[in-house]
């Protein structure tokens, strides 16, 4: 609530009594305007703590003010009796005030101490301060004593004992060495609470002579200093090693009585070799969490704030290798008196009644005694208007000139409460105080407040009117206690006339106030970041809309600083800008517009780049920042900071912030957060029971920079675990266990040392309570016997020994399953054809499952044909059906075959038993194709088929259908004719057939189902045999064969030729090409004029019969002279870089050799029918 709705009264709020009714009232309000004639009694407004310890060499200033109308007078008590100031010449009462000035310079300070009570009172009554004790501080010499040297073997224990004077208030004591440097102190050697030092056991470095015990008396700022002692470790005897015994407190058991609200701290410091180890629990309970915390090294528990519920028996554990030994401390708390209802200022009308309360508590319960004026109640003038119940001074049909100030006293023996309340007895009619015709503007979607601050004795009743409409309490308005008027969410709706009338007894009073609900100022075109050359100009846009009555003004800042004074920087209405752009012009560029009820801003940096032509900049990736510093160090927080490195021409977009852990991963950076790059600071949450060194890395465009160094450690203390262990899962191994599994914490996650693992599980649905255990270092318990397949309900958490993690959530799993004891029933096999049958069965119970039921399986195989007998079993199939199917179709069965099947459920453990096997029979289907059809005995007009019948019958064979048609030369098919026969046929012998023909046959098997699948062949009746033998005739005759051979003789010999020009350089074809080329190194032959080229073969070409020619049937009598080039495959041959033609010669005439010989190839009487066909 702001500060319009702090108060109703503008400075004091007050809660009158409507008549007839009990109310608790506050003080009249200071306005001046309402203090015109208003009386008030005295109310004490400031005055000196309760115990008041003073410096003997400054002046005692005792502080007592009061307010009221009229301005009290003050008096002073001091050891309850009147304490005449005006006699004391060292004494002086500041004017318009009770404070008291005591000067005791040349006196001694002793003298003023005592107990003060300040009295403030007017013509209405009389109010009174607490009673203040003056004590002067002191702080006394240590008393002189000889101390003797202490001699102590090497193991043994050892107290020092500090025995300080006794100060005002009680002196810090510590321990330091001759050089005035602190004594170390850890596990072994620490200082008690009170003051003495004590050893677990002595080392030989115990040996010393500078054992000084130190007292610092804060007050005086004075220390005071022991004797030193000198301590002499012998090792003729050491002592051995031996289980904690405790040396303080000493005993079992011990006692410690604590106020409510204090601090309370617990020790317990043991003897023992090896040192040991001292740890804190609360018997029958957990330690307060968030107020307790463990000091000198785990020798005291100190718990802050003390409540009722810290009360009870407190465990202190020394343990070490060789045993354990614990001490009970007993802690009793008390509680000095302490409010639960002060007594508050009554302001009632006349006739108006009501009522002082006064309800304090303390341990033991506190006396609450009632006081009118400083007059104990039973001590004053009787008022029949006044009376006492139940503690509380009840006040009714008061009367004008009746008004007093009451005193409630609550005491025990460890302190006590004064209370001040007036009753001021006023008729006021209603007055409104805030300003009429006040103007409240506020911004859309905000929240209003509209002040009725209101005064009048009885109290004003308060109502609010919109527009002349009735305003009421509800969602869209809120009227508070104090009048003030609240619109939660404003909207231009709200605007308007509000008039709130102030009523009472006495007459009425009206205000008006007026709401006005502006739209709010936005920036619409927001400055971006700019790179912009030196010497050019940069401009930076800032848009604004707001609400037309509303006058927005623009404020510019380079780095959250005022612009510079440079007349290079302009401001307009909506932009920035800069002309002349100079390096240091570089920054972050603020716009802020405001308006009188709000603002809005946005930022953008500026980077200055070298004007062009420059050379390119060299962009690099940041220095590592440096300076790293934690600040504002908290339990699980601290600050980092650190300072930027150059950003090497790229600026730097972000800092990636990381931390190693040197308890639980020495040596691992783990990355933490990241942070803009214009931070150079940021608030880290941090873990318990960690060491945390942390490191900094800047991000440019470039890349990432080096580490920074580490930061100094920062230890966080130790607390209960915040996490428990994830992914918990129940999983069901054997039929009478399940094995809870968990993911372990990590070292980060466990919070403290002591990580364990308390895992319980409990039935589900079953009244029973939970079985817990604790386990660590492990991520997996099996519970064993368990029924079969139950649910359980299962909770894993974490614990270490500062305490419990949060509720864990429960998981539901199941033991383990078994297999199911029942097999399917009343399972029927329907067959629908010779392929395909329809099996149906019943569904298991599901208690006979023993577990999660997955499905059914149905397994089926061939017994055997019916037709033949099977040469060996068929192997079985098996169908898997969901567990809601009871039905299955059985697809690709043999037809005209006994099949057997039988079914059987099936979990997670496994099948259960199979049901009765069920036998059935497939019907006939239509046969296979037969077997081996090849076609025999071929002749001119006539040839054989023959083939197998079907591997497959699938029931009794009728006959065989058989087809055949020619086929000519262009493969188009003849008629077809048909055939039916016997089905102990295997041949079928065609006649009359066309000689030379190619023939394509059909042949198919036949059941009562009808015809499988066709097969074909073909075949082709033999040539006649005169044209076989005058094929024959010219393949033999011997001047084919010698022409044949005359022809490959002449390639030869040309070929010879070829080589030999080639080698003398005669003109040749390729010869003139290699002239065209003017080859230096080449020389044509003195005696060759090139007449190769002429040569010609003077034997007819006539074709031969039986041979190919060209296509115009004649040859060529040149064909000679272009065989080069047809070696040279035709006229794309390529010459090698000397001209020669060797590389594609050879190749081509590898080619053209084989065409010769497949060309000169007597032709067969094979390939000779296959010319026909």
């Amino acid at each position: 609530m702001d500060r319009k709705r702090s108060c109703t009264l503008c400075g004091g709020a007050v809660m009158l009594l409507l008549l007839g009714h009990m109310t608790n009232a506050l003080e009249v309000p200071l306005d001046p305007k309402v203090l015109e004639g208003l009386p008030q009694p005295p109310t004490i407004t400031h005055q000196s703590p309760k115990d008041y310890i003073i410096d003997p060499r400054e002046n005692i200033i005792i502080h007592c003010e009061a307010k009221g109308k009229p301005h009290p007078s003050f008096s002073w008590t001091r050891n309850g009796t009147h304490f005449d100031v005006e006699k004391d010449s060292k004494v002086i009462m500041k004017p318009n005030s009770g404070t008291l000035v005591i000067d005791i310079s040349g006196e001694k300070a002793e003298a003023y101490e005592g107990v003060y009570q300040c009295i403030a009172r007017n013509e209405h009554g009389s109010a009174l301060s607490n009673n203040i004790v003056i004590r002067q501080s002191r702080s006394p010499l240590w008393s002189k004593e000889k101390v003797e040297p202490i001699t102590v073997q090497r193991g043994m224990s050892l107290v020092l004992q500090c025995r300080p004077p006794a100060g005002l208030p009680p002196p810090i004591i510590f321990w330091m060495d001759n050089n005035f440097q602190r004594l170390p102190q850890n596990s072994r050697v620490s200082q008690a609470l009170n003051g003495d030092l004590y050893f677990s056991n002595v080392l030989m470095d115990d040996n010393r002579n500078d054992y000084i015990c130190y007292a610092r008396f804060p007050h005086t700022q004075t220390i005071q200093q022991k004797q030193p002692i000198t301590v002499n470790v012998l090792d003729n005897s050491p002592s051995g090693e031996r289980a904690p015994t405790f040396m303080q407190p000493p005993g079992m058991h011990s006692t410690s009585m604590v106020l409510k609200g204090d601090t309370l701290q617990l020790e317990c410091i043991a003897d023992g070799l090896p040192t040991p180890d001292i740890s804190w629990s609360k018997v029958n309970g957990e330690l307060p969490s968030g107020r307790f915390s463990f000091h000198s090294f785990q020798k005291t528990l100190k718990i802050t704030e003390v409540t009722d519920a810290d009360g009870g028996d407190y465990r202190c554990l020394a343990r070490n290798r060789l045993g354990s030994n614990h001490h009970i401390i007993t802690v009793v708390v008390r509680a000095a008196p302490f409010w639960i209802s002060a007594p508050q200022n009554l302001i009632l009308a006349p006739k108006e009644s009501g009522m002082l309360t006064c309800r304090a508590d303390g341990n033991p319960k506190p006396t609450v005694t009632w006081s009118v004026n400083g007059i104990p109640i039973e001590n004053s003038h009787k008022d029949p208007s006044r009376k006492i119940e139940n503690g509380n001074i009840i006040l009714s049909d008061v009367q004008t000139g009746s008004s007093a100030v009451y005193q409630c006293n609550a005491s025990n023996e460890y302190g006590y409460l004064l209370g001040n309340a007036f009753v001021s007895v006023l008729a006021e009619p209603p007055r409104v105080l805030t300003p009429p015709n006040h103007v409240y503007s506020v911004i859309t979607n905000s929240r209003a407040l509209l002040d009725c601050a209101s005064f009048g004795s009885p109290l004003p009743k308060i109502t609010w009117f919109k527009n002349g409409q009735s305003v009421l309490d509800g969602d869209l308005y809120i009227i508070h206690k104090n009048n003030t008027l609240e619109i939660n969410v404003a909207r231009p709706v709200h605007s308007g006339k509000y008039t709130c009338i102030a009523s009472n007894s006495l007459g009425n009073k009206e205000n008006h106030v007026y709401l006005e609900v502006k739209e709010p100022t936005r920036i619409l075109r927001q400055p971006e970041y700019k790179v912009v050359q030196r010497n050019s100009v940069a401009e930076f846009e800032c848009k604004v809309k707001h609400d037309p009555t509303l006058i927005p003004s623009m404020i510019w800042l380079k780095d959250n600083m005022e612009l510079p004074d440079d007349s290079r920087f302009e401001v307009g209405s909506d932009s920035l800008t800069i002309r002349d752009v100079r390096e240091d012009d570089e920054g972050n560029y603020t716009c802020i517009r405001n308006t009188t009820l709000d603002q809005d801003s946005a930022s953008a940096m500026l980077t200055v780049v070298e004007a062009t032509p420059t050379p390119p900049i060299i962009m690099e990736q940041p220095d590592p920042p440096t300076d790293l510093e934690l600040t504002d160090q908290r339990e699980h927080s601290v600050r980092l900071t650190w300072t930027p490195g150059y950003e090497n021409n790229s600026p730097i977009q972000l800092f990636l912030i990381q931390y190693e852990d040197s308890l639980h991963k020495p040596g691992v950076w783990v990355n933490m957060t990241e942070v803009s790059g214009t931070r150079t600071t940021v608030n880290l949450e941090l873990s318990p029971y960690v060491y945390y060194s942390f490191r900094v890395l800047a991000l440019n465009e470039v890349g990432l920079s080096q580490p920074s160094a580490p930061s100094r450690q920062y230890r966080t203390n130790p607390a209960q675990p915040d996490v428990n262990p994830s992914d918990v899962e129940v999983i069901g191994t054997s039929p009478d266990s399940l094995t809870i599994t968990w993911k372990e914490l990590t070292g980060l996650e466990s919070n403290g040392p002591g990580l364990q693992y308390n895992v319980s599980w409990r039935q589900k649905d079953v009244d029973q309570q939970w079985n817990s255990l604790s386990l660590a270092n492990v991520s997996q318990y099996v519970v064993t016997g368990t029924p079969t397949f139950t649910p359980y309900e299962v909770t894993v958490q974490a614990v270490n020994d500062y305490g419990p993690g949060p509720t864990p959530e429960v998981v539901l799993g199941y033991s383990g399953e078994d297999l199911p004891t029942m097999a399917p029933e009343n399972v029927k096999v329907s067959v629908q054809n010779g392929t395909m049958a329809v099996v149906s069965w019943d569904a298991v119970p599901l208690s006979t499952v023993q577990g999660r039921l997955n499905g059914y399986k149905v397994s089926y195989w061939n017994l055997r044909s019916l037709h033949k007998q099977d040469p060996e079993p068929k192997k079985p199939q098996e169908l898997i059906f969901q567990e809601n199917e009871t039905e299955s179709l059985l697809l690709g069965l043999h037809p005209y075959s006994q099949y057997n099947l039988n079914i059987r459920a099936f979990n997670g453990k496994g099948d259960g038993p199979s049901s009765p096997n069920q036998i059935f029979e497939t019907p006939e289907g239509v046969p296979g194709p037969p077997a081996d059809l090849k076609v025999e005995n071929l002749n001119l007009d006539s040839l054989v088929v023959k083939w197998a019948p079907p591997v497959e019958y699938n029931g009794h064979l009728t006959g065989y259908l058989f087809k055949y048609q020619p086929i000519n030369t262009t493969d188009e098919l003849g008629p077809l004719k048909e055939l039916l026969l016997a089905a102990n046929e295997t041949s079928v012998t065609l006649d009359n057939l066309k000689h030379s023909t190619r023939y394509k046959f059909y042949l198919n098997a036949k059941t009562v189902k009808g015809y499988g699948p066709t097969v074909t062949e073909e075949g082709v009746t033999i040539m006649d045999e005169a044209m076989t033998s005058k094929q024959v005739d010219i393949a033999t005759q011997g001047w084919f064969i010698g022409l044949m051979c005359a022809i490959a003789l002449l390639i030869l010999v040309l070929l010879i030729v070829c080589f030999i020009k080639r080698n003398k350089g005669g003109k040749y074809p390729v010869k003139e090409k290699e002239d065209a080329h003017q080859d230096p190194e080449i020389q044509p032959m003195k005696d060759d004029d090139g007449t190769f080229g002429e040569y010609s073969d003077t034997e007819d070409h006539k074709p031969l019969k039986g041979s190919r020619t060209p296509s115009n049937g004649t040859v060529k009598k040149d064909d000679s002279d272009d065989s080069l080039v047809d070696y040279g495959e035709g006229g794309d041959g390529q010459f090698n870089e000397d001209g020669s033609f060797i590389g594609q010669y050879s190749g081509k005439k590898e080619k053209d050799t084989a065409e010769g010989n497949e060309s000169s190839e007597a032709p067969s009487p094979v390939n000779a029918m296959n010319s026909f066909v």
